[in-house]
């Protein structure tokens, strides 16, 4: 059930906006299956918000937008009546937004210097709020917040939760009132569907999703079998003293604190699970730029975040602030760009990679997700598009993760009507008109013609990326052109193209043709490894293509190598090793690797241990200075994790200096992890991890240091 187009007055689109947003609220909380991604749904109350800001006279008590947003109370569970309302928060989607709150602060505490309040910035977790009650000291309810006024006895399903004590750790007042978030983990989640497609029940569309159904279940039993969290983030009421034994120590706590990060302080003395990314900052400029630090690190979270949630700190001015009809003044939440959108499925269409491989993508209606504006989306290949049942003209979830590939999740469940036909896989190549094949036992169909146009240009453009030749200025587009112009048929045409020729083509000129030729010229300089990736060869990775450069040293000795050699060394296996032998036994591949030998490129692998040598037993180096490159093998048999933006080296290059002096860059942390090298902006699960093992983290600015002397830097 989507929203209608515009109504021709604004009390037509209130009243319809009402009945939307009623209609999902039910879908969301109650029945468990959304028809609408979150952003679509604050789209709605937004539309409904400023409609009735623009006119007051349309506002009725009823509206949503006058009430807490939440799950209306149904006959499943008892009714619980909350003592202090548990409220919503008002939602600011950017920095002029939050601002615009810091202003309606200043207006009301005109006696304050909002230059130096201090606000409790915290994880905005993507869960089910709860409200968990304690009488002298023992777990004795749990309640949902449905309505903020009213919500749902769910004690016997949360006291299934591990992490919830039944007993504070500490003395506290007679009643206390802790109010939080049950989630389920990123990774508890996808291993919950696994088991969950793998025994034929019901999946979940999200980890909020999985929480809500866990603990709307009548059974504690069945929630007991589900893997939800907890984290306590406030304190809700406080009635009664502290005990008066506990009262006379020097040391007991003081209920309820004067601040919000002393309340989170005390939860977790207490014994509560509390968010360790939870950050106290002074001013709001401070607190705009943790919610960016925490957006760029929101997918190292073990957790979905969808905002953080900034407070005023001081809970003394909390009273002074006070609430509106459904939130309180002194919160706010801010979203960041929504990960999940609805929109319509136009068509579905294939494209053809470099290798052959055809790849079925969606075509959608422009929506923005994921902070970026998304038409095209993935559905990986035949076996997806018939499990997700997703079809041309369907209503779609679109899925963006930063920089992730925008990902097709499923169609939109629809009640009743008749859906378009299901999208058959094409049997013929959109590119060259040859027949499409699926391997067997593969999930991936492939065009089988070599001279497929449409491969070619894929090869190049691979060829010119990034991780492999690194060529600037040499994209998708200009690598079309410039097989349209017959200038490039393979890589090694590259190297002979000429800046003159080059300045006729359309959009070119003289000075972008001197700096592609440049760009090209300059690739030679990439070492072995970085040329194995940009071959293409089916399996190999940065990671294998190293471990083949360091093992036998040149490309002579890899093409000479047999299977078995290969698949000998570390990492590499007789799949990865079956496939770079038939790529060297080809003869068309074995010309292009001549020319590009003859035209200069480098076909050794600096810091190789022996240069055509054969591969070396795993842990058999020698850590002795020297290869070709004279690099000294400081790093020899060490691992060393990077994390984070270094200065004066890409992520790839800091992974090569790492490996040219004899050591391994994996993109995990274990036990066996000699460093964790820390720049800007790190993922926290490395960093975490790091500091749960024991292993020596090392500061960005000093990784030359580690690079040169192979020692762990002092101070």
């Amino acid at each position: 059930m989507s929203a209608p187009r515009r109504a021709a007055t604004p009390a037509v689109r209130a009243a319809e906006l009402r009945r939307l947003i009623e209609y999902h609220n039910e879908r969301y909380f109650v029945l468990d299956a959304p028809e609408i991604s979150d952003a679509d749904f604050d789209a709605l109350v937004r539309e409904l918000r400023q409609i009735e800001s623009d006119n007051p006279e349309l506002i009725t008590p009823d509206s949503p937008t006058q009430r807490v947003g939440g799950a209306p109370v149904t006959q499943l569970f008892a009714p619980v009546r909350h003592r202090i309302p548990m409220m919503s928060l008002d939602n600011a989607f950017e920095r002029a937004e939050l601002e615009g709150w810091a202003d309606r602060l200043r207006r009301l505490l005109p006696d304050v210097d909002l230059e130096k309040l201090d606000y409790s910035c915290e994880p905005k977790v993507d869960g089910v709020a709860m409200s968990l009650t304690y009488v002298d000291g023992r777990f004795t309810r749990a309640a949902t917040r449905g309505d903020g006024v009213t919500g749902e006895d769910v004690t016997a399903n949360v006291a299934t939760i591990g992490v919830v004590p039944h007993r504070l750790a500490i003395p506290a007042p007679h009643h206390l009132e802790v109010r939080g978030e049950v989630y389920m983990g990123t990774a508890d989640f996808a291993a919950l569907n696994e088991r969950a497609a793998a025994e034929g029940t019901k999946t979940f569309a999200n980890p909020r999703n999985s929480a809500a159904g866990s603990l709307r279940q009548k059974d504690p039993a069945v929630t007991a079998s589900r893997p939800l969290s907890f984290w306590a983030y406030q304190i809700g009421e406080v009635d009664g003293s502290v005990p008066e034994q506990a009262a006379a120590a020097d040391d007991h706590p003081l209920w309820p604190p004067a601040t919000q990060a002393g309340s989170l302080a005390l939860l977790k003395k207490a014994g509560f699970p509390v968010s360790p990314h939870a950050r106290t900052v002074r001013g709001v400029t401070a607190a705009f730029t943790y919610c960016g630090e925490l957006e760029g690190r929101r997918h190292d979270l073990p957790y979905e975040i969808d905002g953080v949630v900034v407070k005023v700190d001081d809970l003394g001015l909390h009273e002074r602030l006070g609430t509106t009809s459904r939130a309180p003044r002194w919160a706010i939440a801010f979203k960041f760009p929504p990960e999940d959108r609805t929109t319509r499925l136009l068509d579905i269409m294939v494209s053809i990679g470099r290798t052959g491989r055809a790849t079925p993508f969606a075509v959608l209606e422009p929506v923005f997700v994921g902070g970026s504006t998304v038409g095209l989306a993935t559905l990986h290949n035949e076996d997806q598009v018939r499990l997700k049942d997703v079809r041309p003209g369907d209503l779609v979830v679109v899925h963006k993760a930063g920089d992730v590939i925008p990902e097709v999740v499923g169609p939109v469940p629809v009640d009743g009507g008749e859906r378009p036909p299901p999208w058959a896989f094409p049997t013929v190549c959109p590119s060259c008109g040859g027949p499409l094949t699926r391997l067997p036992g593969e999930s991936d169909t492939y065009c089988t013609n070599i001279d497929c146009p449409q491969q070619r240009v894929q090869r190049v453009v691979h060829f010119a990326s990034r991780g492999a030749m690194d060529i600037e200025g040499l994209g998708e587009e200009r690598v079309h052109q410039l097989l349209q112009a017959a200038l490039v048929a393979d890589p090694a045409d590259l190297y002979v193209l000429e800046a003159d020729r080059l300045a006729g083509l359309e959009r070119m000129g003289a000075l972008s043709s001197a700096n592609l030729v440049a760009a090209i010229e300059a690739s030679k300089e990439r070492p072995l490894s970085r040329l194995l990736v940009a071959l293409g060869i089916r399996h190999v990775g940065p990671t294998g293509a190293r471990a083949l450069a360091q093992a036998f040293g040149s490309m002579d000795a890899l093409r000479a190598a047999p299977a078995d050699e290969l698949a000998a060394v570390e990492g590499v296996g007789p799949v990865i090793a079956e496939a770079v032998a038939e790529f060297f036994a080809n003869p068309l591949n074995a010309a292009v690797l001549d020319r590009l030998g003859a035209l200069g490129l480098t076909m050794t692998e600096p810091g190789a241990a022996g240069l055509g040598a054969p591969p070396r037993a795993s842990g058999s180096g020698t850590g002795l200075e020297g290869g070709e490159s004279g690099v000294p093998r400081t790093l020899a048999g060490k691992s060393v994790v990077v994390t984070g933006t270094l200065e004066g080296f890409t992520r790839e290059e800091a992974e090569e200096a790492i490996v040219a002096r004899g050591g391994k860059s994996p993109g995990s942390v274990s036990k066996k992890t000699f460093a964790v090298v820390v720049g800007e902006a790190p993922g926290a699960a490395k960093t975490e991890k790091a500091a749960a093992l024991g292993v020596p983290v090392v500061d960005g600015a000093r990784f030359a240091e580690l690079l040169e002397t192979g020692e762990l830097p002092t101070d």
